[in-house]
């Protein structure tokens, strides 16, 4: 499989930085191929503005040229991975205004729907799992990724991970972490229907 990985982090030396270069090496250890959108480098602006606001009332969609070579690219794979860490049991906004703009009207939802076999949304959390459990935070989580997302966009096979305990990490915790990165890499193509 064909796979786009998109990265969302601040800085290059991060965590997720370093997860995501071990879920890319279990992607090729598995025999796919690999593209990787760092967002932060990428020159991508994320604030949608009028420009790439949907013409609800007209049967064709005109967007801006940056979006459009994005449409452009994702066509270009059958899956799609994102590496980010979890801020406020979401997505960072780089990569929220990445999905507002890119996965617009008529090509993500409504008339036209994503072409892609599977989507991972691998999230790094700094909290231990106990406190996602407590307030049922991972199924809400969980639900809004490969549901309000992914499935209402077309991809029926989507799937949320969550690497728990990411902001003290010793060397033995970030082995761990990594292993559990290559896996999901690794075990990629897994059909898990929403």
């Amino acid at each position: 499989m064909k796979v786009l990985t998109i990265v969302t982090h601040p800085r290059t030396d991060s965590l997720t930085h370093q997860v995501a270069k071990y879920f890319i090496s279990g992607l090729k250890e598995a025999g796919h191929e690999t593209d990787v959108i760092d967002l932060y480098r990428h020159d991508f602006n994320p604030i949608l503005t009028e420009k790439d606001e949907p013409q609800w009332n007209s049967p064709h969609q005109h967007y801006s040229k940056a979006v459009h070579v994005e449409m452009e690219r994702m066509k270009n794979y059958d899956g799609l991975a994102f590496v980010f860490p979890l801020w406020w049991w979401s997505m960072p906004a780089m990569m929220k205004g990445y999905i507002d703009r890119v996965w617009n009207y008529d090509f993500a939802y409504g008339p036209n729907k994503l072409h892609h076999e599977h989507v991972l949304w691998l999230s790094l959390a700094g909290a231990p799992i106990e406190r996602f459990k407590k307030r049922k935070y991972d199924q809400m989580m969980e639900h809004y990724f490969n549901i309000g997302l992914a499935e209402y966009c077309g991809i029926k096979s989507s799937r949320f991970e969550l690497l728990y305990e990411t902001i003290r990490v010793t060397d033995n915790t970030a082995q761990i972490l990594f292993d559990n990165a290559f896996k999901s890499g690794l075990h990629y193509a897994e059909r898990r229907d929403n």
